[in-house]
């Protein structure tokens, strides 16, 4: 057993070298490999940017068959499922916005095709069509990805995670004949109290690792700014500093200070949840090559993108817990040279986050009002419904019940932990398109008009892989190409569609709304106490430490950040705005 380990991990170091041109691991990752390699249990945390996916990606083909990475992350999924396969790994993902018909095809293909990886949402896991194609799934390794969200002690909890633990054991009864499938646990932030409940509500068996890497990132600076006048401090520290990012919590704001910053001389744009897949990609591409300085964004932005020479990440809001502006701050400086993370805030910013709480939790009668609305609302009748999913605007539907749409969208929010509905309010889902004739069809159509027959053509030479499968694709790019109207492009793909040559479906640009079970009356919709008053004391718990943070110069802010996380410091930054004693506040506030 001690020669398979030995080998197995010199396979690894080969495995890393061939795939991702590294010749060494960075600092825990081969611990975390090997530790993953002799089948125990693993928890992993590592910060922003420190490479948490070599950890399962070169395990997971060290082992062979199949390694299944849970991730409530769509976006991150398609992204590291993509970025697999330019490496010559085989690698998918499934996610709420396929059909039922492209997720039957992929389980098809990951089995029949021996697919290393398969990216799934934790909701998936306990589906009937999944669990039927268990015992065809060669799982050798089961991956746990932004793990803190399984704790009710974290800062982002799925009630879905709770289940995990569960599949587990149903994978072991379906495949008794099989070792044991080790679990690897991962998560850039994690409390103490969040590290020990990821270990229970994972059922990590005796003998399990836990590997922390330090909080403290030497060439990232902390500093907190107060100041009324935002706008003119975040121009001095944008000016000839390179690629920045500014975070804020309203969409709106975004595209109004990024304006903002432009007619102040700072190359500038803005990114948000609510724009449209072509122009969000095209934005964050232009950033990523430079062509733009700055990125004004919600915390939409971020995830998953490695762009090692960010210089600069703003805060102009208070995030609503340390675990949250650690994660987005981390984003800078990730090439090892010096960088600065600013939290820069003014007198209304502590009362702005104690209201967001606030907010967040809606009486329980708006609750259940909402979630009866909503049945009026897509005339659902009392036990149907089931499996359902129904595209929704929460404008229109506010418009329709007189209702304040940050009270319905912290209600639905609670409707989805408590796993009613399931509100999917990101609208990003790119149009897609495959041809589902034959290639010799293609050359004995004659009954379609010039437009098609161009349309055909522009698909073929822009997007190759078409007859294998679904690719994303741009409507806009084609209608370019064959100098066509938008609006008329999308009829002909339509008519192509219907005539069974392509299958398309088009990018949904609406939140939607998922029924988990069937609609209930009323009086039968209960939110747990966990979930309730357990969850908000924790929330503002949470708050008060990011208040501490931003208004309190008792201790330099490092290490106040590393006492929250479970960490003892050992020495001060000399670097943060405590310590060089260059806080500055201009209005008169308490300590409390």
């Amino acid at each position: 057993m001690q020669d398979s380990v030995i080998y197995m991990n010199n396979n690894a170091l080969e495995i890393l070298q061939k795939y991702w041109g590294y010749n060494s691991f960075r600092p825990l990752q081969e611990d975390i490999v090997a530790s993953v390699l002799s089948g125990n249990d693993t928890l992993g945390m590592l910060p922003t940017g420190g490479g948490k996916s070599i950890t399962f990606q070169v395990p997971g083909i060290a082992l062979g068959g199949l390694t299944l990475v849970v991730t409530p992350l769509i976006s991150l999924m398609k992204d590291q499922a993509d970025h697999l396969a330019e490496r010559g790994i085989k690698a998918a993902c499934i996610n709420m916005g396929m059909t039922r018909e492209e997720v039957q095809k992929t389980y098809d293909k990951v089995i029949a095709q021996h697919y290393q990886f398969l990216y799934v949402s934790p909701e998936r896991l306990h589906t009937q069509m999944f669990k039927n194609k268990v015992p065809y799934l060669d799982v050798r390794l089961l991956v746990v990805d932004e793990a803190h969200c399984i704790s009710q002690w974290g800062y982002d909890f799925r009630p879905s995670y709770l289940r995990i633990a569960e599949f587990r054991s149903f994978l072991q009864q379906e495949c008794p004949d099989k070792p044991l499938v080790p679990c690897i646990a991962l998560t850039a932030t994690a409390t103490p109290e969040v590290v020990e409940d990821i270990c229970k509500q994972l059922k990590f068996r005796k003998g399990y690792q836990i590997f922390k890497a330090s909080f403290v990132r030497p060439n990232l600076t902390y500093t907190v700014i107060r100041t009324d006048d935002i706008l003119m401090q975040m121009v001095n520290l944008l000016t000839d500093r390179g690629s920045s990012i500014v975070y804020l919590r309203s969409r709106n704001r975004t595209e109004r200070l990024a304006e903002a910053l432009t007619v102040n001389g700072i190359s500038a744009t803005f990114y948000h949840a609510g724009l449209k897949p072509e122009l969000k990609q095209e934005r964050q591409e232009a950033w990523m090559r430079g062509e733009i300085n700055t990125m004004v964004a919600t915390n939409a932005f971020g995830m998953g993108i490695d762009k090692p020479d960010v210089r600069v990440v703003i805060h102009t809001d208070l995030p609503s817990s340390p675990e949250e502006y650690f994660q987005e701050a981390g984003r800078a400086g990730r090439d090892g040279k010096p960088a600065t993370a600013y939290l820069i805030v003014n007198g209304e910013a502590r009362a702005n986050l104690i209201n967001q709480i606030n907010d967040a939790y809606p009486e329980r009668r708006q609750i259940r009002m909402v979630y009866e609305r909503l049945a009026y609302f897509f005339k659902i009748e009392p036990g149907l419904g089931f499996n359902s999913t129904f595209e929704f605007d929460i404008y229109k539907f506010c418009g329709a019940y007189h209702l304040q749409a940050t009270m319905v969208y912290n209600a639905l929010q609670m409707l989805t932990m408590a796993g009613y509905i399931r509100f999917n309010e990101d609208p990003e889902c790119y149009s897609r398109i495959m041809f589902v004739c034959s290639k010799e069809t293609l050359y004995h159509i004659d009954r379609f008009d010039d437009d098609c027959q161009h349309i055909i053509s522009a698909l073929l030479r822009c997007y190759p892989g078409l007859f294998a499968d679904f690719q994303k694709f741009s409507e806009d790019r084609i209608a370019k190409f064959v100098h066509m109207e938008r609006s008329d492009l999308y009829q002909k793909l339509l008519l192509l569609s219907r005539n069974h040559i392509v299958h398309y479906i088009p990018a949904r640009q609406m939140a939607s709304i998922y029924y988990c079970r069937p609609r209930l009356d009323i009086d039968e919709v209960t939110i747990p106490h966990q979930l309730y008053e357990d969850r908000k004391k924790r929330d503002e718990h949470r708050a008060q430490a990011m208040i501490d943070y931003a208004y309190n110069d008792d201790e330099c802010r490092l290490n106040k950040l590393l006492r929250y996380f479970g960490e003892t410091p050992h020495d001060t930054c000399h670097k943060c705005d405590v310590c060089t004693g260059t806080t500055y506040q201009p209005w008169a506030f308490g300590n409390e």
